[in-house]
């Protein structure tokens, strides 16, 4: 069923974390209602809208930080290429950005 796609730990580790965010969001949702509120962002936005925001901006945080990847290998002179548990946990970083100030 799952054999389509590359299982490699970082990715396991983005969709199992996503998978997490969604029950919790219910739970939240559903213990305590959520009302529109201004934050930086250009628009009124709910819990729900920041978190989908969030995770367009963190899943393509992940795909730049992968396809620059192979060009600061070369562009460093590197060994390998960078870490892809940098691209995560930035993109994490600004999924609770948008999350806590959006």
């Amino acid at each position: 069923m799952f054999a389509w796609m590359s299982w490699t730990t970082p990715v396991a580790v983005f969709f199992v974390c996503i998978a997490l965010m969604l029950v919790g969001m219910t739970v939240w949702e559903l213990k305590s209602p959520t009302t529109l509120r201004r934050g930086w962002l250009p628009i009124e936005t709910t819990r729900g809208d920041r978190l989908f925001i969030g995770l367009l901006s963190a899943a393509y945080i992940n795909l730049i930080y992968i396809g620059l990847a192979e060009w600061a290998k070369t562009a460093m002179t590197l060994q390998a290429e960078p870490s892809i548990w940098i691209g995560f946990v930035f993109s994490m970083l600004v999924l609770a950005l948008i999350m806590r100030k959006g």
